[in-house]
């Protein structure tokens, strides 16, 4: 968690069980005037609705082939993550849209449509990295590797920055598509957001929370 000026910046977990209970507990405490979300329309409709959406043949027009597979596989990653921690992908962004209503606190959603992200990863990967993402799934089914951190806590800002340079190394194009491009979107949303707003607390994933803050940094002596 980082405090600057009126913002609260909570780093989460999508899978944490821990995630879950500090939004609870900081919503709580703090009760700020705006809550913001790592979530664009598509992924709020989905997750405050019970009806699960079921990727289709529409789905691989919008997205791309491409775009399709590795939401395919991206979410099959985190659900099968989430069970192994009772958790269901996504439970801490839950958490904070009930807390919300329960207190009248307003929600801004402050990501990039899904929809736009996968379809620029499409166009972007390179064979190379179709390659080697390949090679780690077959790998992934023959031999379990032991996780160098707790995946029911948040990892340490260390283990991030370990798992963001692997991946900027070995993935370049999901490095920017997935990381870089949309710190700066959280940022730049976040930023606009400061003016009109007392207190906000902003909830999104662990890997964004320090890059964003230096954008927002950066925003303000421009």
């Amino acid at each position: 968690m980082i405090h600057y000026k009126n913002i609260i910046i909570i780093g989460t977990s999508h899978i944490s069980p821990d995630s879950v209970k500090e939004v609870n507990s900081i919503i709580s405490k703090e009760l700020p005037d705006l809550i913001a979300l790592e979530l664009d329309p598509l992924r709020f409709k989905t997750l405050v609705s019970n009806i699960k959406h079921k990727l289709n043949l529409l789905d691989i027009f919008k997205l791309g082939l491409k775009g399709f597979l590795i939401n395919l596989v991206g979410a099959w990653v985190e659900k099968k993550l989430g069970k192994l921690v009772n958790t269901k992908p996504g439970d801490e962004m839950k958490e904070a849209i009930i807390l919300a209503k329960i207190h009248k606190i307003k929600i801004a959603l402050i990501d990039q449509d899904i929809r736009i992200t996968l379809k620029k990863l499409s166009k972007r990967i390179t064979w190379k990295e179709k390659f080697n993402l390949l090679k780690e799934i077959i790998k992934s089914l023959f031999k379990r590797e032991k996780l160098s951190f707790d995946i029911s806590k948040v990892p340490s800002e260390r283990v991030i920055g370990d798992l963001t340079k692997k991946l900027k190394k070995s993935y370049p194009s999901i490095y920017l598509t997935l990381i870089e491009e949309r710190n700066y979107i959280l940022a730049k949303n976040l930023y606009n957001l400061m003016f009109n707003n007392k207190k906000i607390i902003a909830i999104i994933g662990a890997g964004h929370e320090k890059s964003v803050l230096d954008i927002i940094k950066k925003e303000e002596v421009k």
